[in-house]
């Protein structure tokens, strides 16, 4: 069994068992920091290949880490990307029932839906724009299968990027609608507000974050098409989720959208 696999097998008994198992990192070590990545983002192959072959279905992909807030309480420097499978996927006002995850934490984000492929070496924000059909308000719904999120980049890389489970608003709007870097947000849980920020914190721009992505999925060959949702990135801190709460995000453009956690 190769290294990959041996380290896929540690999260998925995690998440199979939901029990959060020891960092991953130690498999890591002595390595550059370049085949660290490539090493993190082939177990993060593995499991999602075991997924699909169980019959779920890739619907887009996630960017994670581009918030300095969040980068700052995991200790990580750079943007990530993980994969959005379709029974991930929850509708706004759908209560979520918190068995299914191990460690939940959710952020408000933007979220990108494709007409057109991105499959250029190199992407404008022009080809963004032209390859977006619409934006939708979201909550990530990120978990981990490490114990108590001690994570560094191969871990959350290794993981899926620390994907749990996304929200989609129901309102669509088109970006000339909308001014993603000026844009504020601001999360409650009930009546509680527990976390703000702006389309800024999100590498400046969320579709800075979504060109990064594009760019880098062409480089791995396997880009971004046509009906791909995006999840561009946290705009605000994580929040922990308690279950039994209702978790509201307004961002500037859209409706609210909700997570329910039953």
């Amino acid at each position: 069994m190769n290294e990959a696999n041996v380290i896929a097998n540690l999260l998925w008994d995690a998440q199979r068992q939901k029990l959060p198992c020891a960092p991953v990192r130690e498999y890591f070590e002595g390595k550059s920091e370049v085949d660290q990545a490539l090493l993190a983002y082939a177990v993060q192959q593995v499991n999602v290949q075991r997924q699909v072959e169980g019959g779920r279905r890739i619907v887009g992909r996630k960017i994670g880490l581009t918030s300095p807030a969040v980068q700052k309480q995991l200790g990580v420097d750079r943007p990530d990307f993980g994969t959005l499978l379709d029974d991930m996927a929850i509708v706004d006002g759908e209560p979520i029932n918190t068995a299914r995850l191990l460690q939940p934490k959710v952020e408000a984000e933007i979220a990108l839906v494709l007409e057109r492929d991105l499959d250029r070496e190199r992407h404008t924000v022009a080809d963004l724009i032209d390859a977006t059909a619409y934006a939708l308000a979201a909550i990530e719904v990120v978990d981990s299968r490490i114990t108590g999120w001690n994570i560094r980049f191969v871990d959350t890389v290794a993981d899926n990027a620390s994907s749990g489970l996304f929200v989609l608003g129901t309102q669509p709007v088109g970006l000339s609608k909308l001014d993603l870097a000026g844009m504020s947000m601001r999360m409650a849980r009930g009546e509680e507000l527990v976390s703000q920020g702006a389309g800024a914190a999100c590498l400046g721009n969320p579709l800075n974050a979504a060109r990064w992505l594009a760019d880098t999925l062409v480089q791995v060959g396997t880009p971004l098409r046509a009906g791909d949702v995006v999840l561009t990135g946290a705009l605000g801190p994580m929040v922990a989720v308690e279950s039994g709460h209702t978790y509201t995000a307004w961002i500037d453009g859209f409706a609210p959208v909700r997570a329910i956690f039953s």
